[in-house]
């Protein structure tokens, strides 16, 4: 199949001051994105991990009988239930008392409650809240879910930024190519080439560009994520150890750069068109 020739093509400057810029923004999209979806998938998983926990105190030790009995007729609904001890309410109250305060007299009675089902919390809080404080673990976690919401809203306004950015430079980068081969265009259009013909053109040769480009980002971006990623998970505990990539998570940040692409040749065709019917 025969090709047909570019008429004109970047000169060495720009090619390699696009492939940088290029890359250096699908480097930082992918890094934004991969955070993105690590911290969603983590707040997900954190939510779905307490749901189905929360926490009696008892204010009043006549009502401990009755909490009990609550827990006894329903214990089809309940997958374990444990009596927090004494001394582990005081650890646990150690970092906001002065040190050799006694709290023995002033710690409610507390269970931790996990139930089989999420749907039963509703009915389970019904028939203690009368007789005790019922806490559900998904209410007490709600700062740091609201967190991380805002975290993935911010680290995704950081990608839109970075297309845009990607945008403005494909776009830059098409006009001066336009107008630095301008005698080459009146030329094309004196033989009869069409504007199209002209864009198709500058497509090819900014596609080629921002492949390599977006490859290249990608490939420095994955092992940087890997790294953020492995170092949350040391934490073992809380919100970050949560943090991960699903299967579904991957395959859109692969996407990603070749969406990058398909964008830089939209917006090479768009600038040209533009450029070639002011002329």
């Amino acid at each position: 199949m025969r090709k047909t020739p570019l008429v004109f093509s970047l000169v060495h400057e720009q090619s390699v001051f696009m492939t940088v810029v290029v890359s250096i923004l699908t480097f930082l999209s992918v890094l934004a994105f991969g955070i993105a979806l690590s911290i969603g998938t983590g707040v997900i998983k954190w939510n779905n991990q307490w749901d189905k926990y929360a926490t009696i105190q008892v204010m009043n030790s006549n009502n401990t009988n009755d909490v009990k009995k609550i827990f006894d007729k329903n214990m089809d609904k309940i997958e374990s239930v444990r009596e927090i001890p004494k001394a582990e309410m005081e650890h646990m109250m150690q970092a906001w008392v002065s040190s050799g305060a006694k709290l023995n007299n002033y710690l409610p009675q507390m269970f931790e409650l996990k139930l089989k089902k999420s749907s039963d919390m509703n009915f389970m809080r019904q028939e203690i809240s009368q007789r005790a404080r019922f806490l559900t673990h998904t209410s007490a976690l709600k700062q740091s879910v609201n967190a991380g919401w805002k975290l993935v809203g911010i680290t995704g306004f950081i990608l839109i930024i970075m297309l845009v950015s990607i945008g403005i430079c494909v776009s830059y980068i098409s006009r001066n190519i336009a107008m630095l081969h301008k005698h080459e265009l009146e030329i094309l259009n004196q033989i009869g080439a069409s504007d199209k013909f002209v864009a198709k053109q500058m497509q090819i040769i900014i596609g080629k560009i921002s492949m390599v480009a977006s490859l290249v980002g990608f490939m420095f971006a994955v092992p940087i994520l890997l790294l953020i990623l492995g170092t949350a998970h040391s934490a073992r505990t809380g919100l970050l150890a949560m943090l991960t990539l699903s299967g579904n998570d991957w395959l859109m940040l692969i996407l990603l750069p070749i969406l990058i692409v398909f964008y830089a040749v939209h917006i090479t065709k768009k600038t040209t068109l533009k450029i070639l019917s002011k002329n």
